[in-house]
């Protein structure tokens, strides 16, 4: 996807988002945060959005969140005020394909419903690693093409309309998985009815993303 088509989505989706696919996803998005506040510490949520998983972050974590969204930013933003979220630090408008923010700075970096949005997804992935500290997690949160069933029917029969739709219902999960820095610790189904699935991976040390380079 080209980002003149996300930026042209999200703007039609932002006034209705939190109503439809945010109500939809809710219950997933709730437990995906739940994981990052056992962890604790520094946070990047890239793609917050509407900021819908934002007051679910517990005080002992510290939140910055990113997207290229005006639209969905202003909403999230008015979230934080309205909700008087002290554990949210900052909020704002970067590129996940360029993030703004030196090596290995974040415990948890964190996407949901972003990496099958996004042009350059790989690129995407990459950058979430480097920002992550040795040792941390990449937490994503995503819609990936079901290979057998109804689900695996309809994301390829609506996979041409990528541009349309704002996403890629036929994304594959093998651009998340590719990147060296990463090694995958869980894979779990999300609600509702298992549509999405959930991913931790965990930044390698120096030494060994050499080694598997």
């Amino acid at each position: 996807m080209e980002i003149e088509a996300v930026t042209a989505s999200y703007r039609r989706w932002a006034p209705v988002y939190d109503e439809t696919f945010g109500a939809f996803t809710r219950v997933g998005r709730r437990r995906a945060v739940q994981h990052v506040n056992r962890r604790g510490g520094s946070v990047l949520e890239v793609g917050v959005g509407t900021g819908l998983s934002l007051g679910h972050y517990g005080p002992r974590v510290q939140v910055m969140g990113i997207d290229f969204s005006a639209e969905m930013l202003v909403r999230a933003k008015a979230r934080v005020e309205e909700l008087k979220l002290k554990q949210v630090v900052a909020l704002e408008r970067m590129d996940a394909r360029s993030l703004a923010f030196p090596d290995d700075t974040f415990d948890t970096v964190v996407a949901m419903h972003l990496i099958s949005v996004v042009p350059e997804p790989e690129r995407v992935v990459t950058e979430m690693a480097r920002v992550c500290r040795p040792g941390g997690e990449v937490l994503l949160l995503n819609h990936f093409l079901h290979e057998t069933g109804a689900l695996g029917f309809l994301g390829r029969r609506f996979g041409p309309l990528a541009n349309q739709l704002g996403w890629h219902s036929d994304f594959t999960m093998e651009p998340v998985l590719s990147c060296p820095a990463l090694e995958l610790v869980e894979q779990r189904p999300s609600p509702p009815f298992g549509m999405f699935t959930l991913l931790r991976l965990r930044k390698c040390a120096a030494d060994r993303q050499a080694a598997v380079g």
